[in-house]
């Protein structure tokens, strides 16, 4: 009972903190692509610092939420409903049997944007515009993955 009890508080907690991250993200979201995110708009960030900021919490806030969600999230979950969980691809794999994620190939896809916005941040334009973009068009499968945990988890109550 005690594990159980445990688990629901670890699990009410990351959602509280999945909330959370998700309203900030949507405002960074909103600051940042007032304008599409272009080329053009990527080559001033070394000279537009609070377009540069912007920017940075948008990259920060997408990376947290989406760590939040796969890393501790969804393993609190599978948990919680009695799946055994193996690695974080098969982990991967059985949410989206269970419909919690769209797409694992596409979750891994978007794991790898970090790198790409914040490696490319100075070497890239064109690759950053590209990373930052796809992670903004990625953002509404964070929400719907965030949202099928929630619903199922009111269902369990």
């Amino acid at each position: 009972m005690y594990k159980q009890d445990s688990s629901k508080q670890k699990i009410d907690f990351l959602c509280a903190v999945a909330q959370k991250e998700q309203k900030h993200l949507l405002y960074s979201k909103e600051q940042l692509f007032l304008q599409p995110f272009t080329v053009e708009k990527a080559k001033t960030l070394l000279e537009d610092e609070p377009y540069a900021a912007t920017l940075e919490a948008f990259t920060s806030r997408f990376c947290r939420f989406q760590d939040t969600l796969g890393d501790k999230l969804f393993p609190a979950w599978l948990e919680l409903v009695g799946e055994k969980q193996k690695t974080f691809l098969d982990d991967l794999h059985r949410l989206e049997k269970l419909q919690i994620i769209e797409s694992s190939e596409q979750w891994l896809q978007a794991r790898s944007l970090r790198n790409k916005m914040i490696h490319e941040y100075i070497d890239s334009p064109v690759l950053l515009t590209s990373a930052v973009n796809e992670a903004n068009d990625f953002i509404s499968q964070l929400h719907y993955a965030l949202n099928k945990v929630l619903d199922d988890l009111k269902e369990r109550t």
